[in-house]
C-alpha cells in the first residue's frame, strides 16, 4: 500500500488559496510538545524558510523564486515583487515552461490514454462499489461530475483528492497560477523561457506505477481521517509566512501516523521519484546552463532540505543567499 504518497503529493502540489476558502490551521491545533518538535524538525533543515534566494558562481548568478502553483490572494503582489528580475535576466526556467504546458495539452488531446482510462474496466469497477461511492461523492465536492472522473487513471484520481474541495470550487484548477503568470511576462518582453524537465518524463514516472498501487493511492485518502479543506489552509498558511520546510516536516508526520507499517518506506521511495531526482536532475540543468543572469521558478517545496536545489547548488560551488521577500 502507498501510504504516504497522497500527504507527499500534497506537499508537492501546493493547494490554491481563495479568499472564500477557511479552514483549521491543523499546526496550530498541535499538542505544544508535538508543535514544538515539528518546528524544531523543521528548522534543522538546510534552508528551512524563504521564497527569494540567489545562487552566485563567478559571474554567473542565478535567482531562485518558490511558487505555489495555484492562484492565490498574494498572487498578483507576488508576481509585481518579481518582475524587475524577470526584466533584467537573461532566461527564465519553469519545471515546464509555457509553451511546453501547451505541448503537453496538445499531447494529451491527441492521446487520452496518458491521462484516461481508454480501454478495459474503469474506477467504479476497479475500485468496487462502496470505495467508488466515496470517491464519487469527494468529485461531487470538487464540482467534477464523476462521470468524467470515473475515467480517470487512479494517479491522477489521486492528485485530483489532493486539491481542496473549496478551491476546486472556486477555480484552483482553472485558474492561472503565477508559474504561468511569470511565463508570460518573460514573453512579453521577449525574453526566452525553458523547461527544467520534459513533460514526457512527469507523463512517463506518474503511469509508471502498477495499477494496484495507484488504486492504493486513493484508498490511502479514505483512510486519513482529515478535512483537505483544512490541509489546503495549514498548506497555504505556511506557505504565505515563508516556512517551506514546516510544510515538508508536518506532511511527513501526517504521512507516519496515517500510514500504518512501511510509511516511513513508501514516503522515503516517493520522496526519492517525485523529489530527489527531479531536483538533482534541475541542478544538473541548471549548472550548464548558459547567461551569467538566470531566474528559476519552480514549486516552494524544492527548495529546502539536503536534497532541495538550494543544498544542491551549494554543493555545486554557488555562493546561497536568501533575498528579501516582501510584497
Amino acid at each position: 500500500m502507498l501510504r504516504g504518497l497522497i500527504i507527499l503529493l500534497l506537499s508537492l502540489q501546493p493547494l490554491a488559496g481563495h479568499a472564500g476558502c477557511g479552514g483549521a490551521d491543523l499546526i496550530d491545533a498541535l499538542p505544544t510538545t508535538e508543535r514544538t518538535a515539528l518546528e524544531a524538525e523543521a528548522r534543522a533543515m538546510p534552508y528551512p524558510e524563504g521564497l527569494m534566494w540567489r545562487a552566485t558562481r563567478g559571474d554567473q548568478a542565478i535567482t531562485l523564486f518558490g511558487t505555489y502553483h495555484f492562484a492565490h490572494d498574494e498572487t498578483r503582489a507576488h508576481l509585481d515583487h518579481i518582475l524587475p528580475i524577470i526584466e533584467t535576466a537573461e532566461a527564465v526556467y519553469l519545471e515546464v515552461s509555457n509553451d511546453d504546458q501547451t505541448n503537453m495539452q496538445t499531447a494529451l488531446a491527441d492521446d487520452p490514454s496518458l491521462m484516461f482510462i481508454t480501454d478495459g474496466p474503469t474506477l467504479p469497477d476497479l475500485l468496487g462499489e462502496s470505495d467508488w461511492d466515496l470517491f464519487a461523492e469527494e468529485m461531487r465536492a470538487r464540482a467534477i461530475p464523476p462521470f468524467f472522473a470515473a475515467k480517470f487513471k487512479p494517479v491522477w484520481a489521486a492528485m485530483m483528492l489532493g486539491i481542496g474541495p473549496c478551491e476546486a470550487r472556486n477555480g484552483a484548477m482553472t485558474g492561472a497560477g503565477i508559474d504561468k503568470l511569470i511565463g508570460e511576462a518573460a514573453a512579453s518582453q521577449g525574453t526566452p523561457t525553458r523547461s527544467l524537465e520534459d513533460f514526457r518524463a512527469i507523463l512517463g514516472m506518474l503511469d509508471s506505477f502498477p495499477m494496484d498501487e495507484q488504486l492504493d493511492m486513493i484508498r490511502l485518502f479514505f483512510a486519513w481521517t482529515g478535512n483537505p479543506d483544512d490541509m489546503a489552509f495549514t498548506l497555504r498558511q505556511r506557505y504565505l509566512e515563508q516556512r517551506i520546510a514546516l510544510i515538508w516536516a508536518f506532511s511527513r508526520k501526517v504521512s507516519l501516523e496515517s500510514g500504518g507499517d512501511g510509511a516511513a518506506e513508501d514516503f522515503a521511495r516517493f520522496e526519492d521519484l517525485l523529489l530527489k531526482k527531479r531536483n538533482a536532475d534541475w541542478v544538473d540543468a541548471l549548472a550548464r546552463a548558459p547567461g551569467e543572469r538566470l531566474f528559476v521558478a519552480v514549486g516552494a517545496a524544492h527548495l529546502p532540505g539536503e536534497a532541495g536545489v538550494l543544498r544542491l547548488l551549494e554543493r555545486r560551488g554557488f555562493e546561497i543567499e536568501r533575498l528579501p521577500f516582501a510584497p
